[in-house]
C-alpha cells in the first residue's frame, strides 16, 4: 500500500480540515458583513396597498407626523393611521379615488389596510419611540427626509453600530422636544451650535442613553 500513495497524502486530512476551517471563516465573514440591515435593508422601498405621498402629505401640505402617527409620544410603537384618520380628510376630498378604495373598504369594514412595515429592527431589539421623541430626538434622525419621499424608504441601517453611535454621543442628534417633526430643521450655527446646545440638552434633560447590552436587548 506504501507504494499506492505518495507520503504527501499523509497530510491531506489535516489539509482538508485547514480548508474547511479557512472557507468557514470567510463565509461567516461575508455573512457578517453583508447580511447586515446596511445591505439588506437600506433602500428597501416596498409597494403599499395604498400609494400614499409623504412628500404631497408631509412636505407640500405641511402635516404633522403626529396627525398620522398619533401615539409616538405615548407608545413605544410609532402607530399607523386608522382609516378614520385618513377619511377625516377624504371624505371631502377625492372620495371616489380608485387609488383609495383600500381605505373607503377598511372604514366600511373595520378591516386594517394591509400596509407593508419598512423600518424594522430584529426582534431581539427593543426600541422606544416616545423615549427618544421626548428627549429631542428627531424622526429624521432614523427615517430621513420622509417629508420629500414619494415612496417611503428605509434611510438608514439602524444597525447596533448606528444606535451605540448616536448613544455615545447624544449630543449630536438632540434638538429641542418641539422640533422633532420638522425634517428640515438643522442648528442655524452648524455643527458646533448643535453640539454646544445638544450637550446642555443631554445634562438639562438628565438623557442617559444607555450603551450596556440591557439597555436595548431585554
Amino acid at each position: 500500500m506504501s507504494h499506492l500513495f505518495p507520503k504527501s497524502a499523509n497530510r491531506l486530512p489535516l489539509q482538508i480540515v485547514l480548508f474547511l476551517l479557512v472557507l468557514g471563516g470567510v463565509v461567516a465573514a461575508g455573512a457578517t458583513y453583508y447580511m447586515t440591515p446596511k445591505y439588506t435593508r437600506v433602500g428597501y422601498a416596498p409597494v403599499q396597498p395604498v400609494p400614499f405621498s409623504h412628500q404631497l402629505h408631509a412636505g407640500q401640505l405641511g402635516l404633522d407626523c403626529r396627525y398620522c402617527h398619533s401615539n409616538v409620544e405615548k407608545s413605544g410603537v410609532a402607530n399607523v393611521p386608522t382609516a378614520q384618520t385618513c377619511m377625516n380628510c377624504h371624505n371631502a376630498i377625492k372620495t371616489q379615488s380608485p387609488l383609495l378604495a383600500p381605505v373607503r373598504q377598511s372604514f366600511e369594514t373595520g378591516e386594517p389596510v394591509r400596509w407593508v412595515k419598512i423600518h424594522k429592527v430584529p426582534d431581539h431589539v427593543q426600541f422606544n419611540h416616545a423615549a427618544h421623541v421626548n428627549r429631542g430626538v428627531s424622526c429624521v434622525s432614523c427615517h430621513g427626509r420622509i417629508d420629500q419621499m414619494e415612496t417611503v424608504r428605509h434611510e438608514q441601517s439602524l444597525t447596533m453600530e448606528f444606535c451605540i453611535d448616536c448613544h455615545r454621543a447624544p449630543e449630536t442628534a438632540v434638538r429641542d422636544p418641539k422640533l422633532v417633526t420638522n425634517l428640515a430643521w438643522q442648528h442655524p450655527e452648524g455643527e458646533a451650535g448643535q453640539i454646544r446646545d445638544g450637550k446642555l440638552l443631554v445634562e438639562n434633560g438628565k438623557i442617559k442613553a444607555p450603551q450596556s447590552c440591557s439597555g436595548c436587548h431585554r
